[in-house]
């Protein structure tokens, strides 16, 4: 039997409560050649850190405030752009942060470090709430360590955890299949198209390869045109998907129906084109989007992965065409679709057509995997982290 939850105080499950701290920039030798990882607040995404995106010598550890955070700590941004303030991470490795992170030491005589971190997870929105200031609200560390939780038994920690980790490891399993099988096809990109190109394919303007399609947005005034089941695509719904199954934003009919002429079949090419210009997707269902994407609906299905691997390889040349009166990039629907792409013959994009389409299909079955255990690892977590749905521990359960 599960036995009864206690309330407590984050603080009183911690060994230690560590912020971190920025070696000067100024001084070179506190970076070059630096081996030890420095997490800033914008990789603490609800996800494991096993990479940073910067590193700092041991002069520069050792000459700012910055701190080693034993690995399997549970770290918070503290404050940050945007929505950042209030996020958790779990360091894999041992590293140092910058000052906006809050790094928890959890004893694990108490409690487990995972089951710390989805508690924190769940508890996302109550800690926005709790943010202080005027300029910037932010978090801080006696806010946190004075932060209420109910903390259940320590085998029943394990086994709600466990759920939620397996959950998780599926998903990254997935995420790293994903990342691997598009850099095949991106390899057979460059093999057909660059390596081996025949000097004596032309180009065509991207226009002669589909229907351009530039969004739009519904007006805003009229509430029945929004949440529905119809995805409708902002850039921020690019970032890292290859096919677009969720979206922050929906249409109902009604509001798909009102510019019908927007509509994207299903694996349409998506590309952004204003303010973050190079973003490329495939939307995963009937879908629209809005005016800073321009996609391409492709004449002819063996052209789909072809264009895809084209735009993604395209990166500099869009940011090229890109041009606007003010610091905002803007690559206009006229431009984009005088893009020139590269056609050789028929019998050629149909063959890498054939070579590609089963890499896709499978990104596109474990996107879809990777969706519905996303639902499901959501639903579950404040379930498990109310009491709501006890889990049953086997006779005997120990602290592992």
């Amino acid at each position: 039997m599960t036995g009864e939850w206690k309330e407590c105080k984050l603080g009183d499950v911690c060994e230690q409560v560590l912020t971190g701290g920025t070696p000067l920039t100024k001084k070179s030798d506190y970076y070059l050649n630096g081996k030890i990882p420095w997490l800033k607040t914008k990789e603490v995404n609800f996800c494991r850190i096993n990479k940073t995106e910067n590193y700092i010598s041991e002069l520069g550890l050792a000459n700012s405030a910055a701190k080693l955070i034993p690995a399997n700590s549970v770290i918070v941004a503290m404050y940050g752009q945007g929505d950042t303030a209030g996020r958790v991470a779990i360091n894999k490795i041992p590293l140092a942060t910058n000052q906006a992170c809050c790094n928890l030491v959890i004893d694990n005589k108490i409690a487990d470090y995972h089951f710390i971190y989805y508690l924190l997870k769940n508890s996302y929105f109550e800690l926005v709430l709790r943010k202080t200031g005027s300029a910037q609200p932010n978090l801080n560390t006696k806010l946190l360590k004075d932060f209420d939780i109910l903390l259940p038994p320590l085998p029943e920690q394990f086994t709600i955890a466990s759920i939620l980790s397996s959950l998780d490891d599926k998903i990254d399993l997935l995420h790293r299949q994903n990342k691997t099988l598009e850099a095949m096809a991106e390899t057979l990109f460059r093999q057909w198209f660059v390596e081996e190109a025949d000097e004596g394919w032309k180009e065509k303007p991207l226009s002669f390869y589909g229907t351009i399609i530039c969004g739009k947005t519904p007006s805003k005034k009229v509430q029945s045109y929004f949440n529905g089941d119809i995805p409708f695509i902002k850039i921020p719904d690019m970032h890292g998907n290859i096919f677009l199954f969720d979206t922050s934003d929906s249409l109902t009919e009604e509001g798909k129906r009102s510019q019908s002429n927007k509509t994207l079949p299903p694996k349409s090419i998506c590309v952004s084109c204003i303010a973050t210009v190079g973003l490329v997707s495939l939307n995963a269902k009937e879908s629209q989007t809005n005016q800073q994407i321009n996609s391409i609906v492709p004449n002819e299905n063996y052209y789909r992965y072809y264009l895809y691997l084209t735009m993604r390889s395209s990166y500099d040349l869009l940011h090229s065409m890109a041009s606007g009166g003010t610091a905002t990039l803007n690559l206009n629907t006229g431009n984009f679709s005088q893009i020139p792409v590269l056609y050789p013959e028929q019998s050629v994009l149909e063959e890498f057509h054939s070579e590609v389409e089963p890499l896709f299909d499978k990104i596109f079955f474990n996107q879809s995997q990777i969706h519905t255990l996303e639902k499901l690892r959501d639903t579950l977590l404040p379930k498990l982290m109310s009491g709501e749905v006890r889990v049953e521990l086997a006779q005997g359960e120990a602290a592992r």
